[in-house]
């Protein structure tokens, strides 16, 4: 099951990879942030229901918590500067590949379900700190937007490492 979540999480972002920062515009960045934002926070509430780890619901609840702050950031950021987020392949890819995890994890329970979750986390907070950092960053030409998500690249890192140590706690690595 571990590696599925792996796989899945590699594929949710696949088309970031072919994008380059020179490819993008402000109004898909804001599609591809929100999108992003959301798909944690749809996986967080889920968790937070289905989880019977305390460690677990504490970490899906800090994802609802953090991701619907970012997104209601760039929300007000998008409405000041008057952009309309626009739907793009890599906006779609993300939804349908968070829809393809909560469908996966509801498949599960227990430990296994925990872990899953956990993996997951892993890797797609790896695969948004690559696109912040190779596309979304550089790609931004609005300072504002730009700012923003450097703002808040910080809080990705930490959800990576706490999601790292949540991993080891369960005991897996």
């Amino acid at each position: 099951m571990r590696k599925f979540a792996i796989l899945l999480a590699c594929l949710v972002l696949l088309p970031v990879a072919s994008l380059t920062a020179g490819d993008i515009t402000d109004a898909q960045i804001a599609a591809i942030v929100v999108t992003a934002n959301q798909v944690d926070v749809d996986a967080g509430v889920f968790m937070a229901s289905k989880t019977s780890n305390a460690e677990v619901k504490s970490f899906a609840e800090l994802m609802v918590t953090d991701h619907n702050a970012v997104n209601r950031a760039a929300s007000e950021l998008v409405k000041k500067l008057g952009v309309t987020p626009q739907d793009n392949p890599t906006a779609q890819s993300l939804k349908a590949g968070g829809e393809g995890n909560i469908a996966a994890l509801k498949a599960l329970d227990g430990a296994t379900l925990d872990q899953a979750y956990v993996d997951h986390e892993i890797v797609y907070h790896q695969q948004v700190i690559e696109a912040l950092d190779k596309i979304l960053i550089p790609g931004a030409t609005n300072e504002e937007l730009k700012g923003l998500l450097v703002k808040v690249r910080p809080a990705f890192v930490a959800h990576l490492e706490h999601a790292k140590a949540l991993q080891a706690a369960l005991g897996h690595s």
